[in-house]
């Protein structure tokens, strides 16, 4: 199946919506859940940190995360954005045969 969800974290909502359309209009995405606020905490530089942030969930195919990855560093503002990928171990045939149809060409 080879098909993954990707977790990526942005610093507010504008942000996010400018990576998720950008994915979109290259096709390294099917689709791009926003969820803003979500409180975030986490270790920066030694010391806990609490922000608030968009949380985004993202489909797509693992062939084309390392594109993904690459075209979200280049569009982020964070010097370590969170980008991670989980498989998908199961779906409707429906919505797994539009998320084919939906990006670029994966070898």
């Amino acid at each position: 199946m080879s098909y993954i969800i990707v977790f990526m974290t942005a610093s507010n909502r504008e942000e996010a919506v400018k990576i998720v359309r950008t994915l979109l209009e290259e096709r390294l995405i099917a689709c791009g859940n926003i969820i803003d606020p979500v409180s975030s905490f986490f270790w920066w530089k030694g010391k806990i940190e609490n922000e608030k942030e968009a949380l985004v969930i993202m489909k797509s195919h693992e062939n084309l995360f390392k594109k993904l990855s690459e075209r979200v560093r280049e569009l982020h503002s964070y010097d370590v954005p969170e980008i991670l990928a989980l498989p998908i171990v199961d779906g409707s045939d429906s919505y797994l045969d539009w998320l084919k149809g939906c990006l670029e060409p994966v070898n």
